[in-house]
């Protein structure tokens, strides 16, 4: 009797990798700017205008991960959260296309059809928070 070699299982197309930041919405980016910079003594970045996000940003680096503080840049800004708090987690992905087909597929939505270029100049694809257990969940190609 012959034995059959089991059925090896393939490669996933694209891998989930480590959390690259944790946006917080702020009604007062230069407040919440001191108060990591100036306060808490961490390292932050200079503010940079992403109008094709409608936000404004700065990165709080940290040893393991970095915060990312988000302002409205203009009326059709998706941070509309007046009082602040935690707008999106970021978790890395080897490959965002392949990500977006299999999540589509799984009936997870993406928020645009295509990646956008994010604040890191890498490709990136926010996933609909009602198919995400209530979070803004942002993928980012790296």
């Amino acid at each position: 009797m012959l034995s059959q070699a089991p059925t090896e299982i393939p490669p996933a197309l694209w891998k989930l990798g480590r959390l690259n930041h944790v946006a917080i919405a702020t009604p007062d980016l230069e407040k919440s700017t001191a108060l990591y910079r100036d306060v808490l003594g961490a390292e932050v970045s200079g503010v940079e205008a992403l109008p094709e996000h409608g936000v404004y940003t700065v990165f709080v680096k940290l040893d393991n991960t970095k915060l990312e503080l988000l302002h409205p840049l203009g009326d059709n800004s998706p941070i509309q959260n007046k009082n602040g708090g935690m707008h999106h987690i970021c978790i890395e992905v080897n490959d965002i296309q392949a990500a977006m087909k299999d999540l589509t597929a799984q009936n997870i939505r993406c928020l645009s059809k295509e990646p956008k270029i994010g604040a890191h100049g890498k490709p990136v694809v926010f996933l609909h928070p009602k198919d995400c257990a209530g979070v803004l969940v942002e993928l980012e190609e790296v």
